[in-house]
């Protein structure tokens, strides 16, 4: 008989390559901006703030917060890699406006994030009480990082068209938080159920929306979405294990 140890590994192995892909999913929008030597309408604001919550989830998944949660970190460290690539992608092709908020939001999240990190070390002395404060901080930071689809919903709504909501983007959403969930509940964990949990509300309800606007999306809609129409909808997806 396999083992529950045995098959959260296998699902959470399944969430990586999933993750991994909603991580990707902004290459193309990069490529463009590379081939461009410009940002164009472009903004840097889902990867500023995805690159404070792969930090979090990967101080969360260390042993000594959050013991035996290797997958947490593993996928989150892929992520945080890939973020750190995208802004300096940016960095050296965005105005100086554009250069100044960059360097502005690093800083203050590197600072935040050392804070985070000392007190969690040096004020609470169990992986319990560790894990508790980092979670709290996972799920609020995740949890703000998912109202960015609301736009995106509102528009859809409002146009009576998915053309802006690529279908298999909220699909693999809903699939990564559904995987993530699983992952959690096999040996509980309400932190990772939580923030998870609200991401898979948020692939289902854009899949709702998808399903009941796509017959009334006009023909010429239809046509896939630019990669610059990606780059501002894709962060209700990236995976926060």
């Amino acid at each position: 008989m396999v083992s529950p140890t045995v098959i959260r590994n296998i699902v959470g192995i399944i969430g990586n390559v999933i993750s991994f892909f909603l991580f990707a999913s902004p290459i193309p929008t990069f490529v463009k901006i590379y081939k461009n030597k410009a940002v164009e309408g472009f903004k840097p604001d889902p990867y500023l703030a995805s690159i404070m919550n792969c930090m979090l989830w990967v101080f969360y998944g260390l042993p000594f917060v959050t013991p035996d949660s290797v997958l947490v970190v593993t996928i989150n460290t892929v992520g945080l890699a890939l973020e750190i690539a995208y802004i300096t992608i940016f960095f050296i092709y965005a105005q100086r406006k554009g250069r100044v908020k960059v360097i502005i939001w690093i800083l203050t999240e590197l600072v935040f994030m050392g804070i985070v990190v000392t007190c969690t070390l040096l004020i609470f002395h169990t992986h319990k009480k560790r894990s508790l404060v980092v979670g709290i901080l996972c799920i609020i930071f995740g949890g703000l990082m998912y109202t960015s689809p609301l736009t995106i919903m509102r528009k859809v709504i409002r146009t009576k068209s998915v053309k802006y909501m690529p279908f298999y983007l909220s699909l693999t959403t809903f699939l990564n938080g559904l995987i993530w969930v699983t992952y959690a509940l096999i040996r509980f964990d309400l932190f990772i159920v939580i923030g998870n949990g609200l991401g898979a509300l948020s692939g289902a309800v854009q899949l709702v929306l998808y399903a009941w606007y796509f017959k009334s999306t006009p023909k010429h809609d239809e046509e896939k979405p630019t990669e610059v129409q990606l780059s501002g909808y894709s962060y209700n997806a990236p995976p926060r294990p």
